[in-house]
């Protein structure tokens, strides 16, 4: 999983795009693929900056193949962007 920190409860990514409107235009794609696969990010955006965690909660907050799934749509989706991968 290029790009994404894998800590025991989580798999967390930090993008930042050029700007805010390339920000939301790929939360809304990641939005439709993750209602498609049940699964939901917690995220936030701040202007062009987007902050992703992807963990299961059903499963006590860890990291399961659900994660892994989504985590692998969204470095798809991503394909189409330009951006900096801003996590330590």
């Amino acid at each position: 999983m290029d790009n994404w920190k894998e800590n025991e409860t989580e798999l967390e990514l930090t993008l930042q795009f050029k700007d805010f409107k390339t920000a939301w235009a790929f939360m809304n794609e990641v939005a439709i693929v993750a209602e498609e696969q049940h699964h939901h990010p917690t995220w936030t955006n701040t202007y062009n900056t987007v902050d992703i965690e992807l963990s299961t909660h059903d499963e006590g907050n860890v990291v399961t193949d659900y994660d892994y799934k989504l985590a692998a749509s969204i470095n798809t989706i991503l394909e189409k962007y330009e951006y900096e991968h801003t996590n330590s």
